[in-house]
């Protein structure tokens, strides 16, 4: 092989490597231009509406109120109206199956189209019942008489 052979044949090699990078970087641009999009909402609402919502301690608002989340898994709700009882629980939001692994790359990452996850909690909120004076004077008598 002589010298110019030589010469033009890394030419060749790098001139491909250049192309091959090239290529490369246009495909990784393309991904992420084209990456997919998952929205995730939770609505809660309560009977009857305009309750305070909190929701993992975080005052969101009034009922009905739509919130974005990132992830799943268990929230403590806190639902206050005035005239009915405070209501505190636990709900569980479990990921549907494009959102486990290995799924959520694809969704996630390379799915061109948007996804739009939406949950709806609804609580009913018993009347606050007052006692009376009597009421009270009694469930502090038999208290007294446990501690007894």
């Amino acid at each position: 092989m002589g010298g110019q052979e030589g010469s033009k044949l890394a030419e060749g090699i790098v001139g491909m490597h250049l192309r091959s990078v090239w290529l490369f970087l246009v495909a990784a641009l393309a991904v992420v231009l084209c990456c997919g999009c998952v929205e995730r909402q939770l609505t809660i609402n309560t009977e009857p509406q305009g309750a305070l919502i909190t929701l993992n301690d975080e005052q969101i608002g009034v009922s009905p109120v739509t919130v974005s989340f990132n992830w799943y898994g268990d929230y403590w709700v806190r639902a206050d109206k005035e005239g009915f009882e405070t209501l505190e629980t636990h709900r569980e939001l479990k990921a549907p199956l494009h959102d486990r692994f290995p799924f959520d790359f694809f969704t996630n990452v390379l799915y061109p189209g948007r996804i739009v996850d939406e949950y709806e909690w609804t609580f009913e909120l018993a009347p606050r019942q007052d006692l009376t004076r009597e009421q009270l004077l009694e469930q502090a008598d038999a208290l007294r008489t446990q501690l007894q």
